[in-house]
């Protein structure tokens, strides 16, 4: 470790040293980070690698902690039984949280999975070195628009996925971390057909393409 100073100070030496290897990037989520329905570099965090890299920006590719499926709290835990090898290579330049999609599909209100959205929060934080800075969390993307929501209530979920996104946005610039929301990207294009992948609910690699637009500048700001 030795690369983080307390109180986010840093020395010449933590500079070079930082400086003279590629940043390390922490992807936390779950489908809309595994990138369901895409191939593996058409998901937004290689995405985004490649696009920092193509402005000469160095950057290992993401280690992604996600699965499909995954809760806030299903995501906390396997987080933290991943921290003893995580540690040994933090603190991580660049750390990005995004999840809850699957708590409010469960049924679960924001005030239920806000503990464990708290907690991830705290994880990433500190994987990062407690540089708050450095750590991105995007909102969560409303499913309302997708075939799958059809035979259900799209106004209620879109309502539920924006209460969701008011909480976490909350807790994010509480924390002193950036917020990026990528929710009005997908609303906005509905009805394009190449908005979705095939499965008909997770976005396409073009959809996760305008996400890395959106994303660029922080990150490279970040880095």
């Amino acid at each position: 470790m030795g690369l983080y100073l307390a109180h986010g100070a840093e020395g010449d030496s933590v500079r070079s040293t930082r400086q003279a290897r590629a940043a390390r990037f922490l992807a936390l989520g779950d489908s809309y980070t595994v990138g369901e329905g895409v191939a593996r570099d058409d998901a937004w965090p290689s995405q985004l690698v490649l696009r920092l890299r193509a402005e000469r920006v160095a950057v290992e590719d993401p280690l992604v902690i996600a699965r499909t499926g995954w809760t806030c709290d299903e995501l906390l835990r396997e987080l933290r039984a991943a921290l003893p090898s995580l540690e040994a290579t933090a603190p991580y330049e660049l750390v990005t949280l995004l999840v809850g999609v699957n708590d409010q599909y469960r049924g679960r209100t924001p005030l239920q999975s806000r503990p464990h959205f708290v907690a991830l929060l705290e994880e990433a934080l500190r994987l990062a070195g407690d540089e708050a800075a450095r750590v991105v969390v995007l909102s969560v993307p409303d499913w309302s628009t997708t075939p799958m929501a059809r035979d259900r209530d799209p106004a209620a979920i879109a309502a539920a996925i924006d209460e969701l996104n008011q909480v976490q946005r909350g807790l994010a610039l509480d924390a002193g971390a950036h917020w990026i929301d990528v929710t009005p990207l997908g609303r906005a294009r509905v009805t394009e057909p190449d908005f979705l992948a095939a499965d008909g609910l997770h976005p396409s690699a073009r959809t996760y393409g305008l996400w890395v637009e959106h994303m660029l500048p922080v990150a490279r700001r970040i880095l």
